[in-house]
């Protein structure tokens, strides 16, 4: 707790010593948001992306994997000046199919929008600008893997706009929630939050959650963004229970799990520099009845009581320095730490596994802003572990 606290530190004061720079930039723009941006009536895009993943290091022979990891095809249709349908769909290692988005957007004005349907969760950098060019590195932070797991979307409905006087874009959202219980566990220390994402996929709902977001955008090249997710999980076991059944109900009860999450993240460039930190804490309650009914046999549950993620990044553009070359080569390190057993409830022993910390450096090259060659190096072990995992990992990306 004490280093997420730092972080949220160090990013304030970060976006408060920048506000000398008085010139107002836009907010970030992902697929959804340029393919509404269009004046064309049917608008088609999409973006993918090949990995080549090789762990290396140690006494063993290790082999690496050949992935095409993702490839999403977009669609959006404008059926008049106001009304916007947008949808992704997504093929995962070759095969898996997914709806990654599928909404409509009414525009009443610049200030307000009206969206509904199978949505991104607004929370953090990556879940929303998560196509592959726009981030350093081979593969996404490993925080927006476990803690605030990319990509995760639930169908819901609620308002989105801009305050241009202000330098604001805000997000409100009713939403589905994870899913805690479906014939067993579905969160869990090792695992995190990821294994509880619906997806929109025959989802089950009992009491909906917020979802919200607010990105200030004022000083040219800064973007800072405040994230809150509030509410309770969804759990299979409250179907057809009797409304005066209490035994059933307070069994059910058993398998929800309270939630608060809240992320801060800071975005900053100014010619070839690139700045970007992000922090997640995840605040979790009911989890000693959880744990206690979801157990196994021989083990018991062990979510945790909070959880908590960050990362801090500089990198920069080489061929900023040379003026005749339109190309960027931009070189980056990342700092990752995160703990899915921050705290825990009674009978739960910490496990020292689950407390990360990873380096990460490399290296991208961008003919064109809309393709890029990547290469890393990831260095990560528990924060009690005296060695480190290395992986090499070197892929294409494309967005259009």
């Amino acid at each position: 707790m004490k280093a997420i606290s730092r972080l949220f530190i160090v990013l304030t004061i970060v976006s408060c010593s920048l506000r000398g720079v008085s010139q107002v930039t836009s907010p970030n723009m992902n697929s959804a948001t340029k393919m509404m941006s269009s004046d064309k009536n049917l608008t088609i895009g999409g973006y993918g992306q090949l990995d080549y993943n090789q762990p290396f290091g140690g006494n063993s022979i290790q082999n690496g994997t050949l992935d095409v990891h993702r490839m999403v095809l977009l669609f959006g249709y404008r059926f008049n000046d106001r009304l916007n349908f947008v949808t992704e769909i997504e093929l995962e290692h070759v095969v898996e199919i997914y709806v990654e988005q599928a909404f409509l957007n009414y525009s009443i004005n610049t200030y307000v929008q009206v969206r509904g349907g199978l949505m991104l969760v607004p929370m953090g950098i990556i879940n929303e600008y998560h196509e592959p060019t726009t981030f350093n590195g081979v593969e996404r932070p490993l925080i927006d893997k476990y803690i605030a797991p990319t990509t995760w979307r639930e169908l819901g409905i609620g308002f989105t706009g801009t305050i241009p006087e202000v330098s604001v874009k805000y997000q409100a959202y009713i939403m589905n929630g994870f899913s805690s219980y479906n014939g067993g566990a579905q969160l869990s220390g090792k695992n995190g939050m990821r294994k509880g994402r619906q997806k929109g996929a025959e989802s089950y709902i009992r009491t909906p959650v917020f979802a919200g977001r607010v990105e200030y955008f004022g000083i040219l090249g800064l973007n800072v963004g405040f994230s809150t997710y509030l509410g309770k999980t969804q759990s299979t076991l409250f179907k057809n229970v009797d409304k005066v059944d209490n035994p059933a109900i307070a069994m059910a009860d058993s398998s929800i799990v309270n939630m608060s999450m809240f992320g801060l993240d800071v975005q900053y460039s100014k010619r070839g520099l690139q700045l970007r930190g992000q922090a997640y804490y995840t605040k979790l309650s009911n989890t000693l009845q959880y744990n206690y009914f979801t157990s196994s046999d021989d083990a018991l549950n062990d979510l945790g009581n909070s959880m908590y993620g960050y990362y801090i990044e500089a990198g920069y553009n080489v061929f900023q320095e040379f003026t005749k070359i339109k190309s960027e080569l931009i070189t980056f390190v990342r700092y990752t730490a995160y703990d899915t057993q921050n705290t825990v409830s009674d009978g739960v022993t910490k496990n020292p596994d689950y407390n990360i910390h990873a380096i990460t450096t490399g290296i991208g090259w961008k003919p064109i802003s809309a393709v890029a060659v990547k290469a890393d190096f990831q260095f990560k072990k528990p924060q009690a572990a005296s060695t480190y995992d290395k992986v090499f990992n070197a892929g294409i990306a494309i967005w259009f």
